[in-house]
């Protein structure tokens, strides 16, 4: 039998990445973080990650480069960065978002590479 453990994360207790975002519930093979009122910024460095993600807008506005291609996302839209993907994102409002990442990127340093 696999894991069978239940848990409940609340928002205002969660630990904060260094890049600003806030972990939530994690499992064995995904993880959920949260971006929260992101003000606009310059553009981040470009970067691959080990890891895939999925993301929900739910407010704001942000630019996603990505492998040569740029797409503005707003609220209601969602994305995927596939695993190795070169890309960056630029926060052009501020902006609120809910990521999953598979495996979780929290682990192993992931997110801080």
């Amino acid at each position: 039998m696999g894991d069978t453990s239940v848990q409940k994360v609340m928002s205002e207790n969660s630990p904060h990445g260094e890049m600003g975002q806030k972990y939530l519930a994690s499992g064995v093979d995904v993880a959920m973080r949260l971006w929260e009122d992101q003000e606009p910024n310059d553009d981040k460095e470009v970067r691959t990650r080990d890891y895939e993600t999925v993301g929900f807008v739910i407010s704001g506005k942000a630019e996603l480069e990505i492998e040569g291609q740029t797409l503005i996302l707003e609220k209601g839209d969602s994305w995927v960065v596939p695993k190795g993907a070169k890309h960056t994102y630029k926060i052009i409002e501020s902006f609120t978002a809910v990521e999953a990442t598979s495996p979780p990127a929290h682990a192993h340093g992931r997110d801080e590479k």
